[in-house]
């Protein structure tokens, strides 16, 4: 999934929208980390008689509104699910359309990006992407390295199974060498050997076109993170839908396994209603 460039600004927000946004966040807590699996686009295409990278194309959109829209509501990290480590499998013409899109809204990217102080990183096998993609990345990682205001990071070539595996492998290697104790080993311990080492575990996973499954994506970094399911595919989720899974969040109280205290909170049904179908 490529990005198109982003125009995060007041200026361009309708005043209806900030003011539906000043509700969401006056209902509850804004989930610090969002993790999208971007799910929908070759279904959507195919619906209207178009080919899967028609799908693709049109999705572009959506990263550009939710990135936008998340950047507004304050949401620190937003994690896209890009393209898997099992997509290599797709048909070579669809891959390469993927790869181009990539390649072309990075270096439409770059400038914008950094004006509107975001921080671009990857986590993924990104060794195996063309090589101008990866020179693209590059390019862009480097630019955009102090932003502050939000962290967009887009899973590339990645799978949660490799994640574990390759954190396993370092750990086994830093106990042959001495530098950990096998005793020392936790839950701690291995989070700081992931990719996400830097990027605090999601507090909100949504997934679109309505499959109930995470396909293998940061299957250690999910053990509480929120779900959230819509049958939408990603090319019509929009700010709206984002608003949705955000209020749902807010409704449900994270015990991590803990005994329940109090009740949920709910959220007004007068407020549920401005959301824009």
């Amino acid at each position: 999934m490529a990005l198109k460039p982003l125009s995060i600004t007041d200026n361009d927000q309708s005043e209806e929208d900030k003011k539906l946004q000043e509700k969401v966040k006056a209902s509850g807590a804004i989930p610090t980390h969002i993790a999208i699996i971007m799910d929908g686009n070759g279904r959507w295409a195919q619906q209207k008689g178009n080919i899967r990278l028609f799908g693709h194309k049109a999705g572009v959109e959506s990263v550009r509104d939710i990135t936008e829209s998340c950047a507004q509501l304050g949401v620190q990290h937003l994690t896209l699910y890009a393209f898997s480590t099992e997509n290599w499998s797709r048909p070579s013409s669809e891959i390469n359309g993927l790869m181009g899109l990539l390649v072309q809204s990075l270096r439409k990217e770059a400038e914008r990006l950094r004006r509107n102080d975001i921080k671009l990183v990857t986590i993924g096998q990104t060794g195996r992407l063309p090589k101008r993609c990866q020179k693209e990345l590059g390019e862009v990682i480097e630019i955009t390295k102090d932003n502050k205001r939000m962290q967009l990071c887009l899973a590339l070539s990645y799978s949660g199974r490799w994640d574990i595996t390759e954190a396993v492998k370092q750990i086994s290697r830093d106990v042959q060498k001495g530098s950990i104790n096998p005793d020392d080993v936790n839950d701690q311990l291995i989070s700081s050997y992931l990719s996400t080492a830097a990027i605090p575990d999601p507090d909100l996973i949504i997934r679109t076109s309505g499959e109930y499954r995470i396909s293998n994506f940061l299957l250690w970094q999910l053990a509480y993170s929120e779900l959230y399911i819509t049958k939408t595919f990603w090319p019509d989720f929009r700010r709206d839908e984002l608003y949705r899974a955000i209020f749902s969040f807010q409704k449900r109280e994270r015990r991590y396994g803990k005994v329940k205290n109090g009740h949920n909170k709910t959220v007004p049904s007068s407020v549920i209603n401005q959301i824009r179908s």
